[in-house]
């Protein structure tokens, strides 16, 4: 949240004379891609225009993702309803007026063959934010693919697969940290193999800022998240030279224009650093921070809510000015609802007009070697990194989300952020400052309340139907594999292809691994 402080002043001699122009800048495309991971950036291949949802049934977010298609939408990007967050199925006690809220329900194959009815997976990019659950999710994926026609192969998009966060930020973790490394490490291990065009793991420091963190914290606990991930893999035996290419990152568009642009730019180059000197990466492709931005769904406001569409184009247009590969608009109206068709479709009209209307995609990096972003790209990454050395003095991430360090200062620094709204330093446009009571609050989506018990009666239709040897033989398939050293997700492509649930794939994993309970205090 920008708050108001003292004008900032620039001046070479004192701000930005530290800065070696070839070390630290250079070029687009060139070590430390401070200016973007390729040399020509939007002029030879645009970002990936995606619009992020999913609701209700299978069907309903069908029909939303053919739409979206045909105004223009390039990648698809799948939101998943709570209980398939959890590992649990929709007719499971616990997910009572949970199935088909804040995403879709997914339960088994033929939910997922539904949501991608008529979608060739061939040729669109599919992002899933999945994380808990994400070798269930990529599992069925395959096997929808595998019934298209399609091979793995040529699969392209992304699993976010970020467990780490969970712990720190949002919460939908089911294993203890150990086993929900081994699941990470074994989905990336997978895909290098299988699907070599996919994104096997999207290292978001999304959540982390909506969780109330700063900038600095958004940039410093995504590596080090990151960190944590190279060295599982690396001591897994996979090479960070092969893997390395395929790792991405999703960050945040908040407020502060100027600082979101350089924060981008800082991780950057921080994250081309620690590959090379920390991890020994060779490989220029895995030296780059590749990454997905979505605009920042908490400063969205209920008051005024037209106001959100200014928000919404500033924070892209941060993405865009940073080097974003692909962008998410929020729509206007998400502090009240899920988006309707008319604001998801405003929202891809954002991106639209940033690439084709406003001739920031005709030069790489347009505001580098401007005295405030690189002044403000210096210091992000130097606090970063001072704070991930904080980090691997703990002990490294593990250590520092059990002990409740990453919590804490997540949680000081939203307790800041809210104060500075209450006390009026930062001021809120239709909240705490600009107010009127004549904004009229416009139609907000509607869920029907039918469609828990359709999803349930489904789901039930397929327990009915299918063959109780097959899918119990697969289920102690992927028990095994859990209790011994096998990858884990070829069993559980088999166990999705014989119609066994999310839900009794995930019990299978807590009978092996357990279920974490948060000890932190934080």
């Amino acid at each position: 949240m920008a708050t108001t402080t003292e004008p900032r002043h620039y001046r070479v001699s004192e701000d930005v004379s530290h800065i070696d122009p070839d070390a630290d800048i250079g070029l687009p495309g060139s070590f430390p891609f401070t200016r973007g991971v390729q040399p020509t950036m939007y002029r030879g291949r645009p970002w990936t225009m995606r619009q992020y949802a999913g609701f209700g049934t299978a069907a309903e977010s069908n029909a939303r993702y053919r739409y979206l298609l045909a105004q223009g939408v390039k990648g698809l990007s799948v939101a998943f309803d709570l209980p398939t967050q959890i590992g649990y199925d929709s007719d499971h006690p616990l997910a009572a007026g949970e199935v088909g809220r804040v995403g879709v329900a997914i339960d088994s194959i033929e939910d997922m063959t539904a949501l991608f009815d008529g979608i060739p997976l061939e040729s669109v990019s599919t992002s899933m934010t999945i994380n808990s659950t994400a070798i269930i999710l990529l599992a069925l994926y395959v096997a929808v693919a595998k019934r298209q026609g399609v091979e793995p192969r040529v699969l392209t998009g992304t699993v976010q697969n970020d467990i780490l966060k969970e712990y720190a930020a949002r919460g939908t973790y089911i294993y203890p940290p150990g086993p929900s490394l081994r699941i990470v490490t074994d989905i990336i291990s997978f895909c290098e193999r299988e699907v070599p065009q996919w994104n096997s793991i999207s290292i978001s420091g999304y959540h982390i800022r909506e969780a109330g963190s700063t900038a600095v914290e958004e940039v410093a606990f995504t590596l080090a998240n990151a960190c944590a991930y190279v060295e599982a893999c690396v001591a897994a035996g996979l090479d960070v030279n092969a893997f390395g290419p395929r790792l991405s990152f999703f960050f945040n568009a908040h407020n502060d224009f100027l600082e979101e642009i350089a924060k981008y730019r800082a991780a950057r180059r921080l994250w081309a650093r620690l590959m090379r000197d920390r991890y020994g990466a060779t490989n220029p492709r895995a030296q780059q921070l590749r990454f997905h931005t979505q605009t920042a769904g908490s400063t969205l406001t209920a008051q005024q809510p037209a106001n959100n569409i200014v928000r919404v184009a500033l924070q892209a247009l941060a993405a865009v000015l940073g080097g974003t590969q692909s962008l998410h608009c929020n729509g206007s109206d998400e502090a009240l609802g899920l988006p309707t068709e008319q604001s998801a479709t405003l929202a891809l009209r954002t991106q639209q007009i940033l690439l084709h209307e406003s001739g920031v995609a005709q030069t790489a990096d347009p505001f580098g070697g401007a005295y405030a972003i690189e002044e403000q790209t210096s210091r992000i990454e130097a606090e970063a990194e001072s704070l991930l050395e904080r980090i691997r003095g703990l002990g490294g991430t593990l250590a520092a989300l059990e002990s409740g360090f990453i919590q804490r200062r997540i949680h000081e620094s939203a307790y800041r952020a809210q104060q500075a709204i209450e006390d009026g330093t930062a001021v809120i446009v239709g909240v705490n400052g600009f107010t009127d009571d004549t904004s009229a609050t416009p139609p907000v989506f509607q869920i029907d309340p039918e469609n828990e018990r359709a999803q349930i009666a489904r789901l039930r239709a397929v327990r009915a139907g299918r063959s109780a040897g097959e899918w119990t033989r697969a289920l102690a398939d992927v028990d095994r594999a859990a209790r011994g050293g096998d990858n884990l997700v070829p069993p559980i492509v088999a166990a999705v292809e014989r119609h066994a649930t999310l839900g009794e794939i995930a019990d299978a994993l807590r009978a092996v691994f357990g279920e974490h309970l948060d000890s932190s205090g934080a």
